[in-house]
């Protein structure tokens, strides 16, 4: 089913195309939350509300978008809210989780299997700092950035969801990647990394 038809019918209040969405989209929609709270039982939690949202609001969605982004536009916003009703203390305890499946895989030939703790330790240390940094980003710079890098969309794609120009979609990213630049090399001269 296309997405025209799956709207459609959720329009018509199909329970069986609201499965059908969150069966396509679920993965989609926990990604992005999990990108912007660094925490996967926190995302799960928020990309129900993004699918309790979608069913509440269907009525008011307009097909001038994809549904893909206007679940990204959703999904970035409970995000953000959920951010904004937090302790920021809870928030970070779960930064490290976002790095932790993507840890690169040893070299047999050069490492050495003796320091692959010390290594792991000093990557999820790392995934840390970083994450700060780009929690540090103003709250636009972090999701154009987050939306790039975590979710790969295009600049287009970024400027759909957030509503903005390409123009300035490029903007923020420059200006992110320069902030990001200044505050990891902070803490390279702290001797943090």
């Amino acid at each position: 089913m296309n997405d025209k038809e799956l709207v459609n019918r959720l329009k018509q209040n199909d329970q069986e195309a609201f499965r059908h969405l969150v069966e396509n989209y679920q993965q989609m929609v926990i990604n992005t939350c999990n990108s912007l709270l660094h925490n996967i039982e926190d995302a799960e939690d928020v990309a129900q509300e993004v699918f309790v949202e979608v069913y509440r609001s269907i009525d008011n969605f307009r097909a001038e978008a994809r549904l893909s982004t206007w679940l990204y536009r959703i999904s970035v916003n409970k995000s953000l809210n959920h951010i904004r009703g937090q302790k920021i203390n809870k928030w970070i305890s779960g930064i490290g989780q976002v790095f932790s499946s993507n840890e690169p895989v040893v070299n047999t030939l050069t490492d050495n299997p003796e320091n692959e703790p010390q290594r792991s330790m000093e990557q999820k240390e790392r995934a840390v700092i970083l994450n700060r940094a780009i929690d540090g980003l103003p709250e636009n710079q972090r999701i154009a950035f987050t939306l790039s890098q975590y979710e790969d969309l295009s600049y287009k794609e970024i400027s759909a969801v957030m509503d903005v120009s390409v123009s300035s979609v490029e903007s923020l990213l420059f200006r992110a990647r320069r902030n990001l630049r200044k505050k990891l090399i902070k803490a390279y001269k702290n001797n943090i990394l």
